[in-house]
């Protein structure tokens, strides 16, 4: 279907038939989702049971195991390793009769169930209207979500019961029947966590007061059960340790996702600290719940839910990682009006629940308070800022399009073009691509240094092998310069320091500067070049894990000296201040040379100055003279990065289609030359720099009438020059069929020939036509309007 619909050819199929393949299509993809789903809760238990003992299970085992808190004598909350309320450790006590084995399986398996409930109440749970491929594929998407996600893998590594109050609310909310059965269960999840009692206010302001003061009292019953089951163990956990501040881990400890956690983090402690957690906690909260009350009311009551559950989040004294799930649940919110801007704040929120912080953002000082935070963060904007939008915005089922190009033609029959890497004219969401840049890069370290086993110092046999391997084709080529350039250069102090700076400093900042560049100004060639250089970064990603290859500064007995790094010790290699960044043997291919050739084609095709194409050509040949000077990759490594760039331009060309070529766009009031626009509708048909230099007047012609010309520049500003030409003689003569001389009385006024001559007059009183017009370019004017005089003022 793919290929149809780029290549333009006839599909053959369809009514009956079109409907039974999307219906067999569908099949398959859900069939496929559950197939995902199934896997990766294979995947977690086997995770778990395969740990050792001691390991597995931990929170579980401190509680129930034989040395657990409930089997000691005693307050449970003496060695401040339980956690839970007192009603939890009372309904947990039964479970220390049960045998380790057993426990441990019947618990994982138990939690999955849980997982896989929760899931499919949050997919029946989704605002309505929903398609129905929509409602059959959001079961085994929300499964396959919280089984990657942080919490449920904390919960089920660790033994926790962190999963069971948010499955209450749902069923509270989406699947009990009567109000008072819903406060029951809410009132429940907030026996085994306080803050769910939260959900009571959103109960109460939207109408469902009964099962508000339901939950209410299901709560203060199991709270009165457990103090008068365990007295001194309630007096511990409510009046001692504050509903819980204090217990497990320290309350600053990175864990604890919460205000509080946050502001012990910055510094803060003693009563300034507990006063600002009392005031921010308040004001986020009346934030919040209104916010979640607006929503219900709305008709997204799943939203409402996960907002509330953001807020409890923040609140919370003491909020663990097994306790964040309410996050994840807050992506079902719809934001923006484009459809662009549509994936932003799910992929932030997946992002964010799925991995570690530290791939998020950078190892940077500077940016140690937010990627401590960044869970936190991200419930504080669900609660409080994210502009959900409302469902009877004009936006909410129907957003602006993206503005795409006119496919293309598939470049094979059996290679489709990805939808997704469409020729989109409009940019991209800007906080989305700093966000995949930076998981993708982190991801590209990750693979990196897994290469080698992990270690910086892992894989050095092979690698130096294939040293001598590359040396050795070198010598047979003549390429072998490496040596004597480093020499050379090392003896010329300025020539040094001219290329060990070259080498550091602009590996990432030329990139990153045209990306930026084509962001803000290109657009459209944006994504051509982006996608491009991720094709280029993935297939040398497959170089350095198949070919780990030492570079020739770490070649025992070569001489080559480090001139960046200094001498290197060879009985323990160090990579100088990048050893914890990257790793140290992946040189074929050079990503240096491949990322600068990438820059200097970029600017070579696009640039409009002859001078700024012959700079950007510069700095891949100045790369390759650092990266041989300075002894950190051989001349066959460049080869080898040049060859990945040309694999990435290809496969863009064979997955997305040409680059879009500059066409014209409109020009403004004011303005004195056109401005070269991208990704037009008839891209690829365009006349070469002519295009650049197209150029409509301000003003009107003199006898063409306003309508008709102003219909002519609309269609041929979508158009190449040439037919722009065209197309402007063709409608200005449909909109006047007069003959081509007007008369008045006996004389007729005939328009004197252009300065130009006969190939540069104007058709039609159209000077914007090309000077390489047809010879009937200068006939007498025939797109007067009836009635209108060609003579001038005072002329006869």
């Amino acid at each position: 279907m793919a290929n149809v619909e780029h290549g333009g050819r006839a599909g053959g199929a369809f009514g009956a038939g079109a409907t039974e393949s999307a219906k067999a299509r569908l099949r398959t993809i859900r069939i496929g989702l559950w197939l995902i789903a199934a896997v990766l809760a294979v995947r977690q238990v086997a995770v778990v049971l395969s740990t050792p003992k001691g390991e597995r299970l931990t929170d579980l085992e401190t509680w129930v195991g034989p040395e657990g808190v409930l089997h000691v004598k005693g307050s449970l909350y003496d060695s401040t390793q339980f956690t839970g309320t007192p009603f939890g450790g009372l309904v947990l006590k039964p479970l220390t009769r049960a045998a380790e084995q057993g426990l441990g399986w019947g618990w994982t398996f138990g939690s999955l169930s849980l997982v896989v409930a929760l899931g499919v109440v949050a997919a029946r749970a989704l605002p309505q209207p929903v398609s129905r491929r929509t409602s059959l594929l959001a079961a085994p998407v929300a499964i396959s979500l919280l089984m990657l996600s942080l919490p449920v893998r904390n919960a089920l590594y660790l033994g926790q019961t962190s999963i069971i109050p948010v499955l209450l609310v749902l069923l509270a909310c989406f699947t009990v029947r009567g109000e008072r059965a819903s406060g029951v269960l809410i009132g429940l999840a907030a026996a085994l966590q306080p803050t769910v009692l939260l959900f009571a206010p959103l109960l109460w302001f939207t109408g469902r007061r009964r099962a508000a003061v339901s939950g209410a009292l299901t709560f203060a019953a199991c709270t009165a059960l457990a103090w008068a089951a365990m007295p001194h163990d309630s007096h511990t956990y409510w009046v001692h340790h504050l509903a819980g501040v204090g217990l497990g881990r320290d309350a600053d400890d990175l864990t604890n996702q919460s205000l509080h956690g946050a502001l012990l983090r910055l510094g803060l402690n003693g009563p300034l600290e507990i006063g600002l957690f009392l005031l921010l906690g308040a004001g986020v909260a009346v934030l919040g719940l209104r916010r979640a009350v607006r929503y219900a009311k709305d008709g997204q009551l799943l939203l409402a839910v996960a907002i509330t559950g953001c807020v409890a989040v923040a609140v919370s004294p003491t909020t663990w990682q097994h306790q964040l799930l309410w996050v994840l649940l807050a992506l079902v919110g719809r934001v923006g009006r484009k459809a662009s801007d549509r994936a932003m704040w799910p992929v932030a929120v997946i992002l964010v629940m799925t991995l570690p912080a530290k791939m998020m953002l950078p190892n940077m000082a500077a940016v140690y308070p937010l990627r401590d935070n960044v869970v936190l963060l991200a419930a504080l904007a669900a609660a409080t800022v994210v502009p959900f939008l409302s469902r009877t915005s004009e936006y909410y089922r129907a957003p602006i399009p993206t503005d795409y190009a006119e496919s293309v033609p598939t470049r094979w029959k059996r290679v489709p073009l990805l939808p997704f890497l469409g020729r989109v004219r409009t940019r991209p969401n800007l906080l989305l691509e700093l966000l995949l840049i930076r998981v993708g890069y982190s991801a590209y370290q990750q693979v990196r240094l897994a290469a080698t086993g992990g270690t910086n110092a892992g894989g050095r046999a092979a690698a130096e092998h294939h040293g001598d391997q590359i040396l050795a084709i070198e010598r047979f080529l003549h390429l072998d310069i490496e040596h004597w350039a480093n020499h050379a250069v090392f003896k010329v102090e300025w020539l040094r320091d001219f290329f060990d700076f070259y080498y550091e400093s602009f590996h990432f900042v030329v990139p990153l500067t045209v990306l930026a560049l084509l962001y803000t100004r290109r657009p459209g060639d944006y994504r051509w070049a982006r996608s491009a250089l991720g094709f280029a970064t993935l297939i040398a990603l497959v170089g350095f894990w198949l070919y780990p290859l030492a570079p020739p500064r770490l070649m025992p007995g070569l001489g080559v000296i480090d001139t960046v790094h200094g001498v290197q010790d060879f009985s323990k290699p160090d990579y100088g201040t990048l050893t914890a960044l990257t790793n140290q043997y992946a040189a074929m291919p050079s990503l240096h040379f491949g990322w600068s050739l990438w820059c200097g084609l970029v600017i070579a095709i696009l640039a409009p100055k002859w001078w700024m194409k012959a700079l950007g050509l510069l700095h891949p040949l100045f790369t390759v003279s650092a990266i041989v000077a300075t002894g950190n990759h051989w001349v066959l490594d460049a080869v080898g990065g040049a060859a990945v760039v040309a694999a990435g331009f290809g496969l863009t060309y064979l997955l997305q289609g040409p680059r879009p070529r500059p066409l014209v766009r409109p020009v403004e009031a004011g303005a004195k030359e056109p401005a070269p626009a991208t990704g037009a509708r008839a891209a690829g048909r365009a006349d070469g720099p002519a295009a650049a230099r197209w150029k409509f007047p301000r003003r009107v012609p003199r006898g063409v009438p306003a309508g008709a010309w102003k219909a002519a520049v609309r269609t041929a500003r979508r158009t190449a020059p040439r037919t722009a030409t065209r197309t402007v003689r063709r409608v200005v003569r449909r909109a006047d069929p007069a003959p081509a001389r007007r008369r008045s009385g006996t004389r007729a006024a005939v328009r004197r020939p252009g300065p130009r001559g006969r190939q540069g007059r104007s058709v039609g009183g159209c000077p914007c036509l090309p000077r390489d017009g047809p010879t009937d370019a200068g006939r007498p004017s025939a797109r007067a309007g009836a009635g209108v005089s060609r003579r001038r003022p005072g002329v006869p």
